[in-house]
């Protein structure tokens, strides 16, 4: 159960990818420019994430139950 939920996670990650950063708007006929492609979108997209973070009020934790 646990690997699926981590599945859905990444395909969700992957569709973001797509529709933020142009993850599948190659038109590229070799593998290093495909390669090349997909590295700045990865790198767009980890600085996209890393920007909203610190961005993002963090959410408060809840205190473990002791009971």
């Amino acid at each position: 159960m646990t690997a699926a939920g981590q599945r859905w996670m990444v395909e969700e990650s992957f569709q973001v990818a797509k529709g933020q950063v142009g993850l599948d708007e190659h038109e590229v006929h070799k593998w290093c420019s495909w390669y090349r492609h997909t590295t700045v979108c990865m790198l767009a997209m980890a600085f996209l994430t890393t920007v909203r973070s610190r961005h993002t009020p963090a959410r408060p934790t809840l205190a473990p139950d002791r009971g």
